[in-house]
Formats: structure tokens, C-alpha cells, sequence
């Protein structure tokens, strides 16, 4: 007989954040505001909070540059994860690095284009783990000419 575990908190976190990075790189905006509907998103020293599925989706439509092939282009690496469950079990906390990886062909040859952490919350509801914020803190910058539809210089 084969028995299915469920997945530890840091199993089921670290499931959330790679999803994220795959919805992404797929070009799956709605995908992402789905995933993130339950949580606040703030950007370090950019704008305001953002909250809903909808807005979510409508800030990566508006900022972030899609191909023929209907993605991106890039590839999100998600490494140093750490996750702090609470005692009682419902919350927990993350803290991870992000690189993202881009190229266009025949205009941009594969190279790291930005680089930050994620800090994130989430909440155990219903035998689920979801986001409840999530905080973008950019800390280098390379060519995001062929990634952005905005301007990130300060």
C-alpha cells in the first residue's frame, strides 16, 4: 500500500515560491494573480501595496514585456530559501534570493538581469498554505531594456 504524505510547511512554502517563478517564465499573468490573491504585494522603495488577484495581474500586464511565444523570455531562480513557521502552525515567514536570467534571440544573449530577495507571509486556511504578502526588494540591476515595459531606475 502506498502512503501519501502530506507536505511539510517548508515542502509546501517552497512549492509556492517555485510556482511563482514558473508562472512567470510561462508569461501566466493571471496565473500569478490567482496564486498571490489572498496577499499584499509591495515593491522595496517603489509605489503602493497592491492586493487582489485583478490588480496583480493588471501590474504584471502593464510592466513586464512578453514575446511571440507568449513569455518572457527568462528564467526566475529562487535559491536560499528559508522558511519560519509560527508555533501554532497557521503562519510562517520566508526569505529567499531571486536571480533572473534572460534572452532574446537574435537581440540579447543570455545574461542575469536583476537580482534581490523575497520576503514573504503566508497563512495555513483550510489544509492550505497561501501567500499573505509579498515584498520585492531589487538590490542589482542589469539590462532590463528587453524585460520591462517601465523604467525601475531610481
Amino acid at each position: 500500500m502506498i502512503t501519501v504524505m502530506e507536505p511539510s510547511p517548508y515542502e509546501a512554502i517552497t512549492k509556492l515560491l517555485f510556482t511563482y517563478a514558473r508562472r512567470i517564465d510561462d508569461g501566466d499573468f493571471e496565473g500569478i494573480g490567482e496564486h498571490f490573491k489572498y496577499a499584499t504585494m509591495t515593491f522595496e522603495g517603489f509605489g503602493e501595496a497592491i492586493t487582489g488577484a485583478e490588480a496583480i495581474t493588471t501590474l504584471y500586464h502593464r510592466t513586464t514585456r512578453r514575446y511571440e511565444n507568449g513569455t518572457p523570455n527568462t528564467k526566475h531562480v529562487i535559491t536560499n530559501v528559508m522558511v519560519d513557521v509560527a508555533d501554532d502552525g497557521l503562519t510562517a515567514t520566508s526569505q529567499s534570493y531571486f536571480t533572473v536570467l534572460q534572452a532574446v534571440p537574435g537581440v540579447l544573449t543570455l545574461q542575469p538581469i536583476i537580482a534581490g530577495r523575497y520576503r514573504n507571509g503566508f497563512e495555513h486556511v483550510d489544509g492550505q498554505w497561501r501567500f499573505s504578502s509579498v515584498h520585492i526588494i531589487i538590490e542589482l540591476m542589469g539590462d532590463l531594456a528587453h524585460h520591462m515595459l517601465i523604467d525601475l531606475a531610481p
